[in-house]
């Protein structure tokens, strides 16, 4: 793991060589880019995300945020406050995930057009 630009992300010899199986192994599985979806529009709290992402653990739900956290693509902002707030957002980088979210929907709108 390296830092670059602020966010943690992977050395080039930890990648793989195909670039689909990059992007893969950084948003792959099922929650992950629901997380990505639902932050693109404005930082979440935890229990907000996990409301909001019905059938998500808690477990799976913060194993994500930190794997993707390790990764650069969210940021955790801890408040210090008591009762503990935090929230979690979009990294630059994270951002850069946006036209892939972007064409899944449309995809998405498409296919459901022509199943019915």
């Amino acid at each position: 793991m390296i830092k670059r630009g602020g966010s943690a992300v992977m050395a080039k010899e930890e990648l793989p060589e195909c670039p689909v199986a990059t992007a893969v192994s950084l948003i792959g599985g099922k929650w992950k880019l629901l997380i990505i979806r639902n932050l693109r529009e404005r930082p979440w709290r935890f229990n907000e995300l996990r409301r909001d992402l019905e059938g998500i653990s808690q477990k799976v739900l913060t194993d994500s945020l930190r794997q993707m956290e390790d990764d650069g693509l969210v940021f955790r902002h801890d408040y210090g406050e008591n009762p503990p707030r935090v929230e979690y957002g979009l990294t630059e980088l994270g951002r850069q995930m946006m036209p892939v979210i972007d064409s899944l929907a449309d995809f998405g709108v498409y296919y459901k057009a022509i199943a019915s």
